[in-house]
């Protein structure tokens, strides 16, 4: 009989990941220098992906694997909001052939000492390589985009403006009128 050994939890309790805390933020590479990353808007899935094919030969003694290189592949569904930039922006990425960096960001998980005020994430560049926008009668309209990362992508911390933030959660908001500052 095996025995599971509850120690492993005693000194801290596993916490899951909300869904709304793992985040992705997209720019067309192209404009790095000009614009801040962003997020499309009315997400309701996103998806990581990593597979790998292997080739199998067949040797006197048995099937030998030998595996090929890793794919990334992120997908993103999300509702389509009037006057959306960020769609167009990534369509227009995916038509023209233009380099595209996304970041994957935990939010539930803020970097410390070094990294104060960051938070994990992976960075990757690639290609959106399928865009999709279905329209039903009875429901909003929903847009679908995948993206393929070249490589394997680089682990990090990302630095989040406070409109960055907001995308996981609502930030309070007073009643006095707010500054200019």
């Amino acid at each position: 009989m095996n025995k599971i050994d509850l120690q492993l939890f005693a000194d801290e309790s596993p916490e899951t990941i909300s869904g709304k805390k793992l985040v992705y933020l997209f720019r067309v590479a192209e404009d790095s220098k000009t614009e801040n990353a962003g997020a499309l808007a009315f997400v309701t899935e996103n998806e990581r992906t990593t597979s790998k094919d292997a080739d199998s030969t067949q040797t006197k003694d048995g099937n030998v694997r030998t595996p090929g290189a890793a794919e990334i592949e992120i997908t993103s569904t999300s509702l389509l909001p009037k006057g959306d930039k960020m769609i167009d922006k990534l369509e227009s990425a995916m038509l023209n052939d233009k380099l595209v960096e996304c970041w994957e960001v935990n939010l539930a998980e803020p970097g410390s000492s070094a990294n104060s005020g960051k938070y994990k994430s992976k960075y990757y560049q690639g290609y959106i390589t399928e865009l999709g926008i279905s329209s039903n009668a009875e429901d909003n309209v929903e847009v679908s985009i995948t993206y393929g990362a070249n490589g394997q992508g680089a682990d990090g911390y990302a630095t989040l403006t406070d409109e960055q933030k907001e995308i996981a959660s609502y930030v309070y908001k007073d009643v006095i009128k707010e500054s200019g500052e």
